[in-house]
């Protein structure tokens, strides 16, 4: 599997269920923040959906732990209204992963690493041979280095013939793969 194949291309991380979990042997994720669960920069109210979905995980026994390369106070933030465990800046893609399987005691193999950039989440979940997902981004908003690596990560996508990234699950046109955050901004 090349470094920059996802396992999954999924629209949402809502997509992912206990049931999706458990049949692929996994018990934990390891999910990016921005722009996977909430937009770039935005601070507000957590939407209803997001916490009813990482409540239904958290019921079945799934473990859940932001692992970003925000700052440690825009961690810490979601961390407490999204009501999981996690860290930050965390490094990606060479060091947060391995910190966070350590915290969380289990292989990789039982582990997926949910996020919306192929250089950082993917290849640091690929790296520590975790089962991958990737997400569209929430958002445009992003940092100006982001913005730069997304034509390259757009370039790769798109260019499925390179063996990167053709993958399992459900495809997304990386042309079409932006969404309008409905969050308030502080």
């Amino acid at each position: 599997m090349g470094v920059l194949r996802p396992r999954a291309h999924l629209r949402s991380v809502t997509a992912i269920t206990p049931q999706w979990l458990q049949e692929r042997g996994l018990r934990a994720l390891l999910l990016d923040l921005d722009n996977t669960l909430v937009p770039y920069r935005i601070y507000g109210e957590a939407p209803q959906g997001l916490l009813a979905w990482l409540q239904t995980l958290q019921d079945a026994g799934i473990q859940v732990m932001l692992v970003s390369n925000g700052s440690r106070r825009r961690v810490r933030y979601w961390c407490e209204k999204l009501g999981v465990p996690g860290f930050g800046p965390a490094g990606k893609p060479w060091f947060g992963f391995r910190k966070a399987l350590r915290r969380l005691g289990l292989a990789p193999r039982e582990v997926a690493v949910v996020g919306d950039q192929l250089f950082t989440d993917v290849l640091g979940g690929n790296l520590i041979g975790a089962y991958t997902v990737l997400v569209p981004p929430l958002s445009k908003r992003e940092m100006g280095y982001t913005r730069l690596v997304r034509k390259l990560e757009r370039w790769v996508l798109q260019n499925t013939g390179l063996g990167l990234v053709a993958g399992s699950g459900e495809e997304f046109d990386p042309k079409e793969y932006r969404q309008e955050p409905t969050m308030s901004k502080d």
